[in-house]
């Protein structure tokens, strides 16, 4: 049997966490859910560590890395995140996986795959593989310049959109930019990953699959009976963006 656990500050969240890997593989025991830093470092000082954790980055008292700074832990982790921010690929290449909310079965199934794939490697220890990942982060975010120009096609001609005119990205097909005067022009992007690595984090949040949207650009926004959230934004924008529940907290966060 394998003992994990994991670390979800949003209940809703967790409990569908927990059902997904119940469904995905039955030899998986979750020992606990934890829901803060002060909750991992009050378990792992009386408790041993799991054989695997699932990983919330963004916690309700901090970033999870902060809990390897104080207590060793050597076990894999996979990821949890609403925010895919840069550096998002280091991610990808120094820890088991991670997974960007709403959490996607086939992803995990096949990041839980990827893992007993690892454990089968003797003296494989994470946290040396964590600590540098951690460093390389820091060292990033501090070198970090975003990108604040844009070239987009208008016709036959190429213009340039500086990033304080933009309103929001859209994936139709063709990968857009929309400007706050609701202009929309076809961007050479492929991918929407390819445009939250270049943009500001703490401007651009990636509403859902389709959206990447710019923090001035939002006048309001209001909870469905579901908990979804739907997101005016300023005039002339004429679309409305939906946020899942599992999103909706770090959207919050985000604009505050």
């Amino acid at each position: 049997m394998i003992k994990a656990i994991i670390i979800e500050d949003e209940p809703l969240v967790a409990r569908g966490l927990l059902k997904l890997v119940s469904e995905i593989d039955s030899d998986i025991h979750i020992e606990i859910v934890l829901n803060s830093i002060k909750s991992c470092l009050a378990y792992f000082a009386s408790n041993p560590e799991p054989d695997l954790l699932f990983m919330d980055i963004q916690l309700s008292d901090g970033v999870s890395f902060d809990l390897f700074q104080e207590v060793q832990i050597n076990c894999p982790v996979i990821f949890t995140t609403a925010y895919n921010e840069y550096a998002i690929r280091a991610f990808k290449l120094n820890s088991i996986d991670y997974l960007l909310k709403p959490v996607d079965k086939e992803e995990l199934t096949q990041a839980i795959y990827k893992f007993k794939r690892i454990k089968e490697i003797k003296n494989f220890t994470f946290n040396n593989q964590l600590e540098a990942l951690i460093r390389d982060l820091n060292l990033s975010k501090a070198q970090k310049i975003y990108k604040e120009r844009f070239i987009v096609h208008s016709g036959k001609a190429f213009i340039i959109v500086s990033q304080e005119n933009i309103s929001y990205f859209q994936k139709d097909v063709l990968i857009y930019l929309v400007t706050k005067d609701n202009q929309k022009f076809i961007t050479d992007f492929q991918t929407m990953e390819e445009i939250e690595e270049l943009v500001n984090p703490s401007l651009f949040f990636r509403a859902n699959r389709q959206i990447i949207i710019k923090s001035d650009a939002v006048e309001s926004f209001k909870a469905d009976s579901y908990g979804k959230l739907i997101v005016k934004l300023i005039a002339p924008a004429s679309i409305s963006i939906d946020i899942s529940r599992e999103k909706a907290q770090a959207f919050k966060k985000w604009l505050q």
